[in-house]
């Protein structure tokens, strides 16, 4: 690890060096941990949910004074519990970067202590609000350092595992999805798994771009503007859109077997897919969606995914790819042939091996 050794006097240190620090100490309370965080970092509250609300409370309707009094004394209470708990094993040379909402008081507490007890702690300048900022400005333009490959094709051909093959062969894939974890249709949600902010999803956005290198291509599906709750920057979008790309086509039997596998857990919950169904109302009518909640009540999956396919996904994907994409009619078509994991890492390695300077 490449520490600085030698931080400015008041331990304060800015955006760019934080990489030099990978162990980051989110300070904030739960609540806006959960919402977005430092790639890396773990939560260490010095203010609770209920204890930052009391103490915002008392500043407004007592007095400042009043509420860095009382702050203060529940700070050094909650610091102490870190010391005596999470922290009493650090080695001597342990050197964390510390964090807040603001750069502000929370952070600076800790900084110090650690500092008095003889780590080598740092404040991050501004804290999470300046690296929030600094993300949004990067990703204006981050995206277009890189040239994409963008995997096309109707849904339930395996673009998903074709990145996932990519991924394992070594390529550099760009996987929106999981990092929305959301699969982008009706059905996407995954069970148990909620999405993250709009926030959340821009930092893993932005971390896994910083993580290519430009001299290589970068393998990503044919994604719409919103995946999900969460939006895919214009940058990015436009980055994509002119993209050369690469269509992966299976037979429909192959598609709705590969559907069943991937959405099995609507398998044992139809009534949670008749409500999402129903959504689709306004465009194809009540009696077609009752029908198709019938067909998933009695277990007849095979006609369900394949009119949903036909009359739905199908010609939707079709006027959406054309529009978005217009280097679709000149896309490299690959056929897995079968849609077990073998058959497309082989597909992935030929396309990667093409893709990679001898």
């Amino acid at each position: 690890m490449n520490v600085r050794t030698s931080p400015r006097v008041d331990h304060k240190l800015g955006i760019a060096a934080m990489r030099d620090y990978p162990e980051r100490i989110d300070v904030r309370s739960p609540a806006e941990f959960d919402e977005d965080h430092l790639p890396g970092a773990i939560s260490h509250p010095v203010l609770s949910d209920g204890e930052r609300a009391r103490i915002g409370t008392m500043h407004a309707q007592e007095s400042a004074f009043a509420a860095r009094r009382a702050g203060a004394a529940l700070v050094a209470r909650n610091i102490a519990a870190l010391l005596e708990g999470p922290f009493r094993d650090k080695p001597r040379d342990w050197a964390p970067l510390v964090y807040c909402w603001r750069g502000g008081q929370r952070s600076r507490s800790l900084t110090h202590i650690l500092n008095q007890v003889g780590w080598r702690a740092v404040q991050l300048d501004g804290g999470y609000r300046a690296y929030r900022r600094h993300v949004v400005r990067e990703l204006l333009t981050l995206p277009e350092r890189f040239r994409y490959q963008v995997i096309c094709g109707l849904t339930g051909s395996g673009k998903s595992r074709m990145l996932a093959a990519l991924a394992a062969d070594g390529a550099q894939v760009l996987d929106l999805e999981a990092l929305a974890r959301h699969r982008g249709s009706l059905l996407g949600d995954l069970p148990n798994d909620p999405q993250p902010s709009q926030r959340a999803f821009d930092t893993a956005l932005y971390a896994t771009l910083s993580s290519f290198d430009g001299e290589h291509p970068v393998y990503v599906e044919s994604e719409s503007r919103r995946i999900g709750t969460v939006e895919v920057p214009p940058s990015l979008l436009a980055a994509m859109r002119c993209a050369e790309c690469i269509r992966v086509q299976l037979a429909q039997p192959m598609r709705i077997e590969l559907l069943k596998s991937d959405y099995a857990h609507f398998l044992d919950d139809h009534v949670t897919l008749a409500a999402r169904l129903d959504r689709l109302v306004p465009l194809h009518g009540r009696k077609t969606i009752e029908r198709w909640a019938e067909a998933a009540a009695s277990g007849d999956w095979d006609t369900l995914i394949r009119e949903l396919l036909e009359i739905h996904y199908d010609p939707t994907y079709a006027r959406s790819i054309s529009k978005n994409f217009p280097l679709i009619e000149k896309a490299t078509i690959v056929t897995p042939a079968a849609i077990t994991d073998a058959a497309f890492r082989e597909l992935a390695h030929e396309l990667h091996a093409a893709d990679t300077p001898a």
